[in-house]
C-alpha cells in the first residue's frame, strides 16, 4: 500500500539535494518512510488509547522518540 507518492519523494530529494531519484529509488524510500510511519502510529494510537483519548497528538508522536529513538531499526 503506497500511501507516499512517488512524487512527493522526487520533489523533495531535488528541492533539498538538487539531485534527480529514479523511480524504483523513490518508490523504495517511499516504502521504508511509510513502514516507519506506521509503527510509530501504532505507537501513538496505543499511547492515546492507554490514556483514555479519542485523538491522537502531537505529544503521542513525540513519546515515540522518547521511548524508542528513531535509529530501532
Amino acid at each position: 500500500m503506497a500511501n507516499i507518492p512517488k512524487q512527493a519523494i522526487k520533489k523533495m530529494i531535488d528541492q533539498y539535494y538538487g539531485l534527480q531519484i529514479t523511480d524504483d529509488a523513490a518508490a523504495a524510500l517511499a516504502s521504508m518512510l511509510e513502514k516507519r510511519a506506521r509503527k510509530i502510529s501504532k505507537f501513538a494510537v496505543n499511547n492515546a488509547r492507554k490514556d483514555k483519548r479519542g485523538k491522537v497528538t502531537r505529544k503521542d508522536i513525540e513519546a515515540y522518540v522518547l521511548k524508542v529513538g528513531l535509529d530501532e531499526d
